[in-house]
């Protein structure tokens, strides 16, 4: 009789504390979500003042609120008395295991957030990466979504973006535009070089005061090459790139300038 009131007694005191344990991990667990929920707005607000960019901002964000949901559920397995060190072991074990089944996705989650902390381009950069040059739409997590000029949708994962080279079309305000222009060799080159320069001086396009050029370049196999070099804003750069050829054609036509073209001379020989 006396151990059947012992154990009773044992079975009562385990359950008053299971509930005290069971109310203050709800306590907690009510606290710690309004904690995080501060904490999240907190650090979004401080991204809005700093102008992050709407990518950049949820995805940091959401890393932030993932890693302190883990911490508030391991304290609330150590209120209710589960051994913390057993979730840990048990969490690493996950881990691991998630690990070598997503390591493709775990690199590029890698590279996401290596972009989005050294910022090679942001969201309507135009960049080369990976063999491609377009604009950039978005930097999700795992992939960066572009847009090819000829209005392709483009997803290129993050890891080998991050590790590979960028080239960035957009990150200065202005570009070199480099052209090269042939005349033949029995053309005036003092006038060709007016024509040129000319056109230079007087295409509002091309800013004054830079390091622009024309020298000839190249006495090639059928033409005296001309490189023509001026900076430009970097929105200019293929509309003058495109302008400037038919440009120069037209001068050089109506000034009696030829554009020569690869020849080749046959001499036949009669054999006796």
């Amino acid at each position: 009789m006396d151990s059947i009131q012992l154990d009773l007694s044992s079975i009562q005191e385990m359950l008053v504390k299971f509930s005290m344990n069971l109310v203050a991990a709800l306590v907690v667990f009510i606290i710690g979500r309004i904690i995080i929920g501060a904490i999240s707005n907190s650090v979004r607000k401080n991204l809005d003042k700093k102008d992050f960019e709407q990518t950049k901002k949820n995805f940091l964000v959401g890393l932030i609120r993932t890693v302190l949901n883990v911490v508030l559920l391991v304290s609330i397995a150590g209120i209710m008395g589960i051994s913390t060190t057993s979730i840990l072991a048990l969490l690493g074990s996950a881990g691991l295991a998630i690990g070598l089944a997503l390591q493709g996705s775990l690199s590029n989650l890698a590279g996401g957030f290596l972009l989005m902390v050294l910022k090679p381009f942001k969201v309507g950069d135009v960049i080369e990466a990976q063999g491609i040059t377009a604009a950039v739409l978005e930097i999700n997590m795992l992939n960066t979504k572009l847009k090819s000029p000829d209005a392709k949708i483009i997803y290129l994962p993050n890891a080998p973006l991050a590790g590979g080279n960028i080239i960035n079309y957009s990150e200065e305000p202005k570009r070199r535009l480099d052209l090269t222009f042939g005349i033949g060799y029995s053309d005036d080159i003092d006038k060709a070089k007016a024509i040129l320069q000319n056109i230079m001086d007087t295409d509002p396009r091309v800013i004054k005061g830079e390091a622009n050029m024309i020298k000839v370049a190249a006495l090639a196999d059928s033409s005296v090459n001309f490189t023509w070099r001026a900076w430009v804003k970097a929105e200019d750069y293929w509309p003058l790139n495109f302008d400037m050829h038919e440009k120069v054609k037209k001068e050089f036509d109506t000034n009696n300038i030829s554009i020569p073209f690869p020849q080749t001379d046959v001499h036949l020989f009669k054999e006796n």
